[in-house]
Formats: structure tokens, C-alpha cells, sequence
């Protein structure tokens, strides 16, 4: 079975709602998936543009989800409250979901939320107590064993 993601917010290839872009409530969407291969021990999610100015920027790491999960509410990637995994920090600096934000006056960028599927949780790997998704998704790489990828685009008028 392949494993699939999706989001009740957007199509794969739409406009992602200024809802969760930096211009509106700056939350992570709803997500939704299936397929994850029965050896899994754990998931992660990203999310990344890809057409960043320097390199790829990274908005969102959540990392050790349990493998039973078929999704996450709209807002599971805010810093505060109790989850059943851990958060990265973006390349914003802060912990949790930090939503599309490219300049003003670019072309839509694409935004590229992916699920992976981990042989096993990544604690013993990642100890630090606010690893980077820099370091999060280099520690995931020699364990992934499936993998599904959601795109979303946005932009930003230059006049604001």
C-alpha cells in the first residue's frame, strides 16, 4: 500500500488559505494520511519551500509521531500545549509551525509538506531539547522507510 497525505485545507497543487500563512493566524493545516507501512515506529512531518531565495527553508519539523496516527488537527503545530511527539526548531527560530512567508513580490513558492515513515522513533537519536529540523530530518534520513509529499503554493503581492 503507498502511503498518501493530504489536507482538507487545500488540493495538492492549490493555494494554501492565508490562514496559515504568516499574513493570517500563522497555524499549521489540518493533515491527513494512509497507507503507513505496518514495520513503521514512528512518522514525521515537514513542511519546506523549496524556492527560498538562499536554499531550502525549513517552516516545520514534528518529529516522533506514533505510528497510529492518520492525521493532525489544524494548529498541532503551535509550541504550546501537550503532544504526542516533538517539535523542531524552523528556520524562523521558533519551535513549532511557522507558516508560508515569502517576499513580497516573488512568484508563488511551493511549500512542501511531507510525511515520512521512520523504522523507529528518533529519541535516542535527537537529545537535544531543541534540536533544528536541520538536525531532526539528518538523524530521520538513514531510518526512513516510506515517504508521501503534499504541495501547496503561495505569494505575496508586492504592494502588500
Amino acid at each position: 500500500m503507498t502511503m498518501t497525505l493530504s489536507s482538507p485545507a487545500f488540493p495538492n497543487g492549490g493555494t494554501i488559505p492565508r490562514t496559515y500563512t504568516c499574513d493570517g493566524r500563522n497555524v499549521s493545516p489540518p493533515l491527513a494520511w494512509s497507507g503507513v507501512p505496518r514495520e513503521a515506529g514512528a512518522l514525521l512531518v515537514l513542511c519546506e519551500d523549496p524556492d527560498a531565495p538562499r536554499s531550502v527553508f525549513r517552516h516545520w519539523v514534528a518529529f516522533d509521531l506514533p505510528p497510529s496516527l492518520i492525521g493532525l488537527p489544524e494548529g498541532a503545530g503551535s509550541p504550546e500545549g501537550e503532544r504526542p511527539f516533538r517539535q523542531a526548531v524552523n528556520d524562523f527560530r521558533r519551535v513549532g509551525y511557522g507558516g508560508p512567508c515569502p517576499p513580497r513580490g516573488d512568484p508563488p513558492h511551493r511549500y512542501r509538506f511531507r510525511l515520512l515513515a521512520l523504522r523507529r522513533p528518533l529519541g535516542a537519536d535527537v537529545t537535544a531539547p531543541a534540536p533544528t529540523c536541520a538536525e531532526v530530518i539528518a538523524a530521520a534520513h538513514p531510518h526512513v522507510i516510506a515517504g508521501a509529499e503534499l504541495v501547496g503554493r503561495y505569494g505575496r503581492s508586492a504592494g502588500g
